[in-house]
């Protein structure tokens, strides 16, 4: 895909913000970041990106750059917040998962626990994969992701997200994964209400339909970030870079909202 002048237009200020300054930016940034989108969105390999978005190797030494800087790691801000609900995807690692052509990402050793950070991969019922939560605004716009290996609980990831909101939402909506009572008077101590149905066995607690039901917003988030083949099927090696993905996603669907 190529950026449209439009959608530049809205990109440029906050890439130009989070571009590492001490590097020398190419001449047609535009082109690039088009490159980055469409291998991501058409899950191809590097090499594969069309002549007439620049070549191939500049492409991906950005993004590699970008996401081990943490620049690509968080989606844009909201511009309204009417509550803020919670949920996890489980992308699958896909089989060919490597580095990029050129062989500047070498895998490392490590502990087991050094390369669930690194890589944010791991064995569940499921599969072979990565656990991806996100919070999102009340029109179903990603504000940020935590990703932990795919046999990892979700709960864990449910405060890092809450706390960097930049306001206090009204309702924070979440399936029954999220249930706890700790992290229901985590919500209440930021002055929000929660919206999280109990497990069966648990006594009843107040969760109001008409709110609850505001969560499919969070399942089509969902279902339109998985549009992207890098991200329906995990391509990136690195946690680091499949959270790159999942920030570009979320931009380019937060300008269609």
């Amino acid at each position: 895909m190529m950026l449209s002048d439009a959608q530049w237009s809205e990109l440029e200020p906050p890439v130009e913000a989070c571009r590492p300054k001490a590097r020398t930016p190419p001449q047609d940034l535009q082109r690039t970041l088009s490159a980055i989108l469409w291998r991501h969105q058409n899950g191809a390999k590097w090499r594969a990106i069309p002549e007439d978005l620049g070549p191939w190797w500049r492409a991906a030494r950005i993004f590699i750059r970008w996401s081990r800087a943490g620049r690509l790691g968080t989606a844009p801000q909201p511009r309204a917040r009417a509550w803020a609900p919670a949920r996890d995807g489980v992308p699958r690692r896909h089989d060919h998962t490597r580095a990029p052509e050129g062989g500047w990402c070498r895998q490392k050793g490590g502990s087991g626990a050094e390369r669930d950070t690194r890589e944010a991969l791991g064995r569940s019922r499921g599969g072979y994969g990565t656990k991806a939560c996100v919070i999102a605004d009340g029109q179903g716009r990603a504000i940020a992701f935590q990703l932990a290996p795919g046999q990892a609980h979700e709960l864990p990831d449910a405060v890092p997200l809450l706390d960097p909101l930049p306001g206090v939402p009204k309702w924070v909506v979440g399936d029954r994964g999220y249930t706890s009572h700790a992290f229901r008077e985590h919500i209440w101590d930021r002055d929000a209400r929660p919206a999280i149905p109990p497990r069966r066995h648990e006594a009843p607690v107040a969760c109001p339909d008409w709110i609850y039901d505001n969560r499919n917003q969070v399942e089509r988030l969902w279902a339109r970030l998985k549009e992207w083949r890098a991200i329906a099927t995990r391509y990136e090696k690195t946690a680091a870079s499949f959270m790159g993905v999942l920030a570009l996603a979320a931009a380019l669907d937060g300008l269609k909202r």
